[in-house]
């Protein structure tokens, strides 16, 4: 994965012919983390480095920003039309994992990119610390009551993931504790896919520097202090320790029912444009149908 490349092959303009989707899945590749496999597969996902995954880049950009703003709003646009489809489908379920560092944009994504869908197929679930109900059964207990149903779409703003970062660098839980977690939440992800559930998870990638910048703009501007906790400088002082449990998560967990994109996002259209992009490709790759009609539909006049 050569993730810094500055030649990388801009986005195509007619995402529906065949040379498009092509491109569009080579593109995407370059930023999806290798799957985790026994054997020297395992081996080659090992040597993926985070650190080669350059926050700053803007791969599925034009180069005009008004010009990504707009492709933002017109994907928005037609992942409503999609959802509705997929609402009325009701054969599969779609699971969105947003996991990424404090200010690294998932609340900006839901607006971005989601905000146009109905709430009558779409719901979010935003994680926090476990209630005390919660610490004592398994820690995925709660997460399965929040998967789709079928027809539905939903957005995990953080997710169980944080079960495999914040203990291991707070010292909650051993290594070897956390390599078990890696394969719990691979079966728990291959039970869901496996049940009829879709399921994109993306990291999104900020750089030290991005997000420093976005923590001094919630203490300087008034209206958004409420985002704003002391303890987020205690989290920014771990912030090598994260990158690399993070690092370890990602390649342990990406996996061929469930892989990990990483979405370069200190630019925010861009981070909507890249995850609004793919989240279409992924809809329209699964041969959506509205239900039969019903055969005493047929001449019915309403008086």
């Amino acid at each position: 994965m050569t993730s810094k490349s500055a030649d990388a092959p801009a986005v195509p303009d007619a995402p529906d012919s065949k040379a498009a989707r092509k491109a569009l899945a080579e593109l995407a590749a370059r930023w999806q983390v290798p799957v985790a496999l026994p054997g020297p597969q395992a081996q080659k996902a090992k040597a993926w480095r985070l650190a080669d995954c350059d926050p700053g880049a803007k791969p599925f950009s034009s180069g005009d920003k008004a010009q990504d703003k707009a492709a933002v709003e017109a994907l928005a646009v037609e992942l409503d039309t999609l959802q509705n489809l997929f609402y009325a489908d009701k054969r599969r379920k779609l699971l969105v994992i947003l996991q990424g560092t404090d200010t690294s944009g998932k609340d900006g994504t839901l607006r971005g990119v989601f905000s146009r869908m109905s709430p009558l197929g779409v719901h979010t679930a935003a994680w926090k610390a476990p209630t005390e109900d919660e610490r004592a059964r398994d820690y995925l207990w709660r997460v399965h009551q929040k998967v789709p149903a079928a027809g539905e779409i939903v957005i995990f703003n953080r997710s169980h993931y944080e079960d495999v970062l914040v203990p291991p660098v707070s010292g909650w839980i051993t290594p070897d504790e956390t390599r078990q977690r890696y394969r719990q939440i691979n079966d728990f992800e291959r039970l869901l896919s496996e049940t009829g559930t879709v399921v994109l998870k993306f990291m999104l990638h900020i750089s030290f520097k991005e997000q420093g910048e976005r923590l001094q703009e919630r203490i300087d501007d008034p209206t958004k202090r409420w985002k704003f906790a002391l303890g987020d400088l205690a989290v920014r002082k771990q912030w090598k320790d994260y990158q690399q449990a993070y690092e370890e998560m990602l390649v342990a967990t990406s996996t061929p029912w469930a892989p990990w994109t990483v979405v370069p996002a200190d630019a925010k259209t861009h981070r909507n444009l890249m995850i609004a992009t793919l989240l279409r490709q992924t809809l329209l790759g699964l041969d959506l149908r509205y239900p039969p009609d019903d055969p005493a539909l047929d001449g019915l006049k309403v008086d």
